[in-house]
């Protein structure tokens, strides 16, 4: 009977068991989080991106385009379709923004699994 373990030791070691897996599960939620991050930092970066070309182009565009046009149209006219031009650029570029946004997933799917495995496990441990 020196093999048999007490009830006290049994349930000892389920607590560090758990302990443990608690800790994993914090870890890999942190992780996942850092994932996250940086999928959403790069998304931020392709915005500004986005926002700066649409800037530059504005101000370039505009004034050599203009100037341009009004050898053919009015002055008013030539500001007016460089205008909508560059707006449909700036929408592209929106859009492309948006769809590496979508990317981000904020709750770590993998972690959530993960913790309701273990909280299964240790329910059924318990019983």
């Amino acid at each position: 009977m020196g093999g048999e373990r007490s009830f006290v030791d049994v349930l000892q070691d389920i607590a560090r068991n758990v302990n443990d897996i608690i800790r994993s599960e914090v870890r890999l939620a942190q992780a996942e989080m850092r994932e996250e991050a940086v999928k959403a930092a790069t998304s931020a970066g392709w915005l500004i991106a986005a926002a700066v070309v649409a800037v530059l182009a504005l101000h370039l565009l505009l004034w050599s385009s203009v100037y341009a046009l009004a050898l053919v149209v009015p002055l008013w006219a030539s500001a007016l379709a460089v205008a909508l031009m560059l707006a449909v650029v700036a929408g592209i570029l929106l859009l492309a923004a948006k769809r590496r946004f979508n990317r981000v997933h904020v709750p770590p799917a993998r972690a959530v699994e993960s913790i309701k495995e273990s909280a299964a496990w240790v329910r059924e441990s318990i019983k």
